[in-house]
């Protein structure tokens, strides 16, 4: 079910952006997103509650600054589902290849 709330949080683009960046950066203060566009701070801040909820990213205070980042082990959980299923379509795809072969 943790796989389930991390794919519901990840599906809104603008959470998926602020993962996507706290992965290219590393750690980041919550001030660091309000360039993003569209975006006012209580949003911002719901965006890193559902987040810190689903286990994706972590929070830890440095005096009045909220400091973000992702937690490994959520990457690692979404890259074993990612690995099982790609096992699956990696020979569900050589059995078509064969099938496509032989018709020829």
């Amino acid at each position: 079910m943790q796989l389930a709330n991390t794919f519901s949080a990840l599906g809104n683009a603008t959470r998926f952006a602020i993962v996507e960046r706290l992965l290219n950066e590393g750690e980041l203060s919550a001030g660091a997103f309000l360039d993003m566009d569209n975006v006012s701070p209580p949003a911002m801040s719901r965006h890193f509650k559902v987040l810190r909820e689903a286990g994706i990213v972590n929070q830890r205070v440095d005096k009045q600054r909220r400091i973000y980042s992702v937690r490994p082990q959520a990457v690692q959980e979404i890259s074993d589902w990612s690995i099982s299923y790609r096992k699956f379509w990696e020979s569900g795809l050589d059995r078509l290849a064969l099938a496509l072969s032989e018709d020829v």
